[in-house]
């Protein structure tokens, strides 16, 4: 059984894609039984709240120390027995010891076709306005491994979409996003299903 916490910085439409797919019986033996964000009004909570799952607003700006925050949210997903970590828009930084305990246990998504366009400051309408100036032909979706560096880990997932000769960051933004509510629920279903492993990508 996969139990999943999801952490997210924003509205959430890829963690709604996600439960979706889950409550439809797409994804088997998967279950959410966490939802984290740094942000208290994220539109992730309230969709969390509104199916009745556990919706915690977890910030360090809470505590006084780096250290204490990552005790915190390691004791969290200990205490919600989460055995994989689904990063859905969040905008922070997953600290060494949170990835040393989950190594190859948490995924993210990013919007380009990594390796290309990731690293830092490579998020949102970033990534699609560095797409376009450099003339890609294609761009699209990464499920991917968190490691140390950022969009780093081993891919496990790629979908790829032309670029349109007309297209500006924002409408190649909304293409890409579609392709991301259908590629991650298919990654943790391949997951649940045994048909793709996260512990040899």
């Amino acid at each position: 059984m996969l139990r999943i916490a999801v952490l997210g910085s924003g509205r959430g439409s890829n963690f709604h894609a996600i439960l979706s797919a889950i409550q439809e019986k797409k994804i088997p033996a998967a279950r959410i039984c966490l939802v984290i964000s740094n942000n208290s009004s994220a539109g992730i909570l309230e969709i969390a709240r509104a199916s009745s799952l556990p919706a915690i607003h977890l910030s360090q700006k809470q505590y006084p120390s780096e250290e204490l925050f990552v005790e915190a949210l390691l004791t969290l997903l200990r205490n919600h027995e989460v055995n994989l970590i689904v990063l859905a828009g969040y905008m922070k930084r997953i600290h060494p010891r949170v990835i040393s305990a989950y190594r190859n246990r948490i995924l993210n998504i990013h919007p380009a076709l990594l390796p290309k366009f990731g690293g830092k400051g490579m998020y949102g309408h970033h990534v699609h306005e560095a797409v376009i100036r450099a003339g890609e032909k294609f761009s699209g979706a990464t499920v991917h491994i968190v490691d140390e560096v950022y969009d780093h880990g081993p891919i496990l997932l790629q979908r790829r979409i032309p670029v349109q000769p007309e297209d500006t960051p924002e409408t190649l933004a909304a293409r890409v996003l579609r392709v991301e509510h259908e590629l991650y629920p298919e990654a943790l279903r391949l997951i649940a299903e045994g048909k793709l492993s996260t512990q040899t990508a």
